[in-house]
């Protein structure tokens, strides 16, 4: 997404003094506005799961009319619907990832989950249907305030793009039984899943927070 940087260079003598006119006087409010407004930006929320990036994503669209909210995990869920996709993800693991002729996510889970070379694989394969997702939401919502939520965020080429990025740094243990309650698996799933996960660099960031009960809609001020 192309970004613009809009600089206005208002003199006071061409708006209410000697050179002022009551049009200049009348367009100042308007353009006040538009600066405050700041639409078509970028957020970019990342954390490893069970850390609540789609709470606070939930919270900022709650607050804010003008935001959606993109999880992009469940663009991924819908890729596996995709008859290329699906195909190529059986010729690949098999058949044995097949429950009622649908991809069993848990079953495609344990397997990737074990290998970060078996991850590659899945990742190449739904990668292309994924990205054509997230530019057609991003093209379709160019005049809102986007936020993107994906814990792989920081390894595509939409990390570079958010004018905003926020890690949700959860302790380990919270997680965890966050995940457990949620997605109804057994903890050592959750230690495959966290094995396979990636490791953030706090720099890379502008907002880092340790639970969702923060005020991130003062921090980010939009």
């Amino acid at each position: 997404m192309k970004k613009t940087l809009i600089v206005v260079d208002m003199q006071n003598d061409f708006i209410d003094m000697a050179l002022g006119t009551k049009e200049a006087v009348a367009i100042v409010p308007n353009v006040k506005k538009k600066i405050e407004r700041r639409i078509n930006m970028i957020i970019g929320i990342c954390g490893k799961s069970g850390s609540g990036k789609s709470t606070i994503a939930k919270q900022i669209v709650s607050n804010h009319k003008n935001a959606v909210h993109l999880d992009i995990d469940k663009i991924g869920h819908l890729s596996h619907k995709n008859k290329e996709v699906k195909e190529k993800l059986i010729n690949t693991f098999s058949s044995s990832i097949l429950t009622n002729n649908e991809i069993d996510r848990k079953k495609l889970s344990v397997i990737v989950f074990s290998s970060k070379e078996e991850m590659k694989k899945l990742e190449k394969i739904t990668w292309t249907f994924m990205e054509n997702e997230i530019d057609k939401f991003i093209k379709e919502n160019k005049d809102k305030i986007i936020i993107l939520d994906y814990i792989l965020l920081p390894l595509t080429k939409y990390f570079k793009q958010c004018d905003i990025k926020i890690l949700m740094n959860v302790p380990y243990q919270i997680r965890k039984e966050r995940v457990l309650n949620r997605d109804n698996i057994t903890e050592e799933s959750f230690v495959l899943r966290e094995s396979s996960s990636i490791e953030y660099e706090e720099y890379d960031f502008d907002i880092i927070l340790n639970n969702e009960q923060e005020d991130i809609l003062r921090r980010i001020k939009i």
